[in-house]
């Protein structure tokens, strides 16, 4: 029997409802003396109605969408999660890039080529980035999350404990995308921080960039597939996605290389590089010399390099990590037919979380390679201290912040 999205959600509330008094007191011990009991959660609902009303929504719309909601455990256990493990990047890609996710790209290209072509020519985004894209975010729509998108924005627009004027903004149109008509409620799923439909848009990234494919007056990035890669499209265009090149190469680094230009900041042409002594993998050439790129290396000198076109960084602005804009990138190429990677992962060049970096850090700047306040995040700043310290015990200088690296430093004090 077909069980439909209402009915679903009719039952995980009601599996929330008989576990509401755990749930309770385990977001109260996440919020010492902010308590999320339904009923301030309801004042809160009611309190917040003036902002809605203001900016456009219907009592009707308001009701309909908030009534009778109890706030969301599953997304305050995610928002408060600290994880320190971090996923090293080959791991990452493994995963993001599977044969089993490559041959469904590749399904997906011969079952959408007639909407993926309209859509290439009419924004000028590769279609086998599109799909790459929708790969990524919910594995060609098989999942898309979960969670209604009210319930979760609520959620963190009550209780986060940053950011609230965010989520107050994402709720109200949230609710004001369901009162134009372009999403029934029961259809409005997706993630737990509120990303939405096929390619997980925040309802103001859906504002925005939202596509409507087919004409039909409705921006359905939920249950229709042409709008939701139509929108994917749009946002990558919008952001600057330049038509007819690629989003970058993995590439060779000659010995002796001047690792100083793997800084983050140094952008030159393919020529430049190549008079660097950069070349492609497989000794293929660079067909637009003339293009600008700035070199990665994602796991340092021992592992893969890549030199990435201003498309890569566009990538960036749907998920802004290098990680995720090279499995787009990569998993684009795979569909399309390209190869694997040819260059072998350090498998022992582990990343460091975010604890450990601060360690790096302060060890770092105790020994006079000053890389700025210790904040636990990877900057210029810091690559520069770790490059520098590297020189000076002759290392290779290749800014990579590994757990090998904080070993070494910290048994050389």
């Amino acid at each position: 029997m077909m069980v439909s999205a209402s009915d679903k959600r009719a039952r995980r509330n009601g599996r929330m409802a008989s576990l509401l008094f755990g749930a309770v007191l385990a977001l109260g011990a996440a919020f010492p003396g902010k308590a999320l009991a339904d009923r301030s959660f309801e004042r809160w609902v009611a309190s917040f109605w003036p902002t809605a009303h203001a900016a456009g929504v219907s009592r009707a719309t308001y009701d309909a969408a908030l009534s009778g909601l109890t706030p969301d455990a599953d997304t305050i256990r995610l928002m408060e999660k600290q994880s320190e493990f971090v996923k090293p990047i080959w791991d990452y890609l493994g995963s993001a890039v599977s044969d089993t996710r490559v041959e469904t790209g590749r399904q997906m290209l011969k079952d959408y080529a007639e909407v993926l072509s309209r859509i290439e020519r009419r924004f000028g985004v590769d279609k086998e980035v599109v799909l790459a894209v929708w790969g990524m975010e919910t594995n060609y729509g098989s999942f898309k999350g979960e969670h209604y998108v009210v319930r979760a924005l609520a959620t963190l627009a009550y209780a986060a404990p940053r950011r609230q004027s965010f989520w107050q903004q994402e709720l109200v149109t949230a609710l004001l995308i369901i009162q134009a008509g372009h999403v029934r409620p029961a259809d409005m799923e997706g993630s737990w921080a509120g990303a939405m439909g096929h390619t997980q848009f925040m309802p103001t990234s859906w504002k925005r960039f939202s596509a409507d494919y087919d004409g039909d007056g409705r921006h359905d990035i939920w249950t229709n597939v042409p709008d939701a890669l139509a929108s994917t499209a749009n946002y990558l265009k919008q952001h600057g996605w330049v038509s007819g090149k690629t989003w970058g190469y993995e590439v060779t680094l000659p010995r002796g290389f001047n690792y100083g230009l793997a800084d983050g900041e140094t952008t030159l042409s393919l020529a430049e590089w190549a008079r660097h002594g950069v070349t492609r993998t497989g000794g293929r050439s660079f067909p637009r010399p003339d293009d600008r790129a700035e070199l990665i290396l994602p796991a340092g000198a021992n592992g893969p390099a890549f030199l990435m076109l201003k498309n890569f960084f566009v990538i960036k602005r749907y998920n802004n990590a290098n990680a995720y804009a090279l499995a787009v990138g990569h998993l684009a190429d795979r569909i399309r037919g390209g190869e694997p990677l040819r260059t072998a992962w350090p498998l022992n060049a582990l990343p460091l979380s975010r604890e450990q970096t601060v360690d790096l850090q302060n060890l770092l700047n105790r020994r006079g390679f000053s890389v700025g306040e210790a904040d636990g995040m990877v900057g210029p700043a810091t690559r520069r201290g770790i490059m520098a310290y590297q020189r000076a015990v002759g290392l290779v200088p290749d800014g990579y912040a590994s757990v090998i690296l904080l070993q070494a430093i910290r048994s050389d004090g």
